[in-house]
């Protein structure tokens, strides 16, 4: 799990990611044939290594708590001073409906977002793949009748219409029944970057469809509950997740409506400060050069190798997006200035098991850092306040 600059509105998607932590890894196959998701060159990054001096190699030690103090606040900075918040800002009018969750709402996040991380994987053999289907197959390929290095594989699964293989092979699946063997023809694209050798030439696979792949949810139970998510929220029966998951998506609802009417009315100076705007270039791109130190390529290398241009380009694809997040935390911590509110040691251990529902936050200190797990509370101390105070609109 990853924390985010966001109103951790939503408690119980971090709550539950806990208990879905793991439950839904895969193991993936590549093939010559597909369109692998690592970045082109990736496979030769011993060739680019750390000869080339990388002006990100910075990034190497940084933490998500490098932009804030020991209350949560950002580091050095008055909110304040680049933030006018609305009057009413703690006391608004949220539109009619915003705290109505029904049943099938409930049921439908259950199914999607609970059970599903808790699925099986069925073999299926009695009906024809169909577009969308995960399908595990064998196949031999040749140009000329003569097998070529790479394209042959076992057991491989393919989602059909993935477009992960190259064009029409996954579509000669379709309408095929497990167990059947059978020819797929395709045309290798011009140019062909991962093997030039190919490129332009038809060629044919021998594939043998082995069955498709069908996820099944677990029933819903009191045993299941009791099992499954006891020991992180302490449920123990249907009823108890339901009303739990309707409550969470209320606030999430409040939450939403009430951040966006904030955002809506606040006014933001024209230069934010440049410690906020570095600290979360930085965070932006720190997923990133993690990618690139792991294929032992330098961030604008990698970057480049996307297809996103260097580094300086993502950033700026990506400005309105961190300003969002630049202008949320700021007016969050304007909005504790004007209160008077910190989260400091006292109030994280006061707090802390209403935003993580565990008191033991070590695993996310490790990776974050304490000031940033603060800065994450504080925000949810800020929300739950602004939601009781808020009213909704009669229908």
């Amino acid at each position: 799990m990853k924390l985010k600059h966001s109103i951790r509105a939503g408690a119980l998607m971090l709550a539950l990611s806990m208990v879905l932590a793991g439950c839904s890894d895969k193991d993936e196959s590549q093939s010559a044939t597909s369109e692998t998701s690592s970045p082109e060159g990736a496979e030769t990054s011993e060739t680019a290594t750390a000869e080339t001096a990388d002006p990100y190699a910075y990034l190497a030690t940084f933490s998500f708590s490098d932009g804030f103090d020991e209350n949560g606040y950002l580091k050095g900075v008055k909110a304040l001073d680049y933030v006018t918040l609305p009057e009413d800002y703690n006391s608004l009018t949220l539109p009619a409906g915003t705290d109505t969750v029904t049943d099938e709402d409930v049921d439908s996040y259950i199914e999607s977002n609970i059970l599903s991380n808790f699925a099986t994987d069925e073999q299926v053999t009695d009906r024809a793949a169909e577009m969308g289907d995960t399908v595990n197959i064998d196949y031999v390929g040749s140009v000329d009748g003569v097998e070529f290095d790479g394209g042959s594989a076992q057991g491989y699964d393919l989602t059909l219409g993935s477009g992960s293989f190259i064009d029409d092979f996954e579509d000669q699946i379709a309408g095929h029944t497990p167990g059947e063997t059978f020819n797929v023809e395709v045309t290798f694209p011009d140019p062909y970057q991962k093997n030039p050798d190919l490129a332009g030439k038809d060629a044919v696979f021998v594939t043998t469809l082995n069955y498709i792949s069908e996820s099944v949810n677990p029933e819903l139970t009191d045993s299941w509950v009791a099992e499954n998510i006891n020991p992180y929220l302490q449920l123990t029966t249907v009823d108890g997740l339901k009303s739990y998951v309707h409550d969470s998506l209320v606030k999430s609802s409040m939450s939403s409506a009430v951040y966006n009417q904030l955002v809506e009315n606040t006014t933001f100076a024209d230069e934010l400060p440049e410690s906020v705007t570095s600290y979360f270039n930085d965070s932006f791109l720190y997923s990133y050069y993690m990618y690139a130190a792991n294929y032992g390529m330098t961030l604008d290398d990698f970057v480049s190798a996307a297809g996103y241009g260097s580094a300086a380009d993502l950033l700026s694809a990506a400005s309105s997006s961190i300003e969002s997040s630049m202008k949320q935390a700021l007016l969050m911590q304007a909005i504790a200035e004007k209160e008077g509110i910190v989260c400091d040691d006292a109030a994280l251990d006061a707090n802390v098991n209403d935003f993580f529902s565990t008191d033991d936050t070590s695993s996310y200190i490790e990776n974050y850092g304490e000031n940033y797990i603060k800065t994450n509370v504080l925000q949810d101390m800020l929300m739950n306040q602004l939601v009781a105070n808020a009213t909704v609109a009669a229908t």
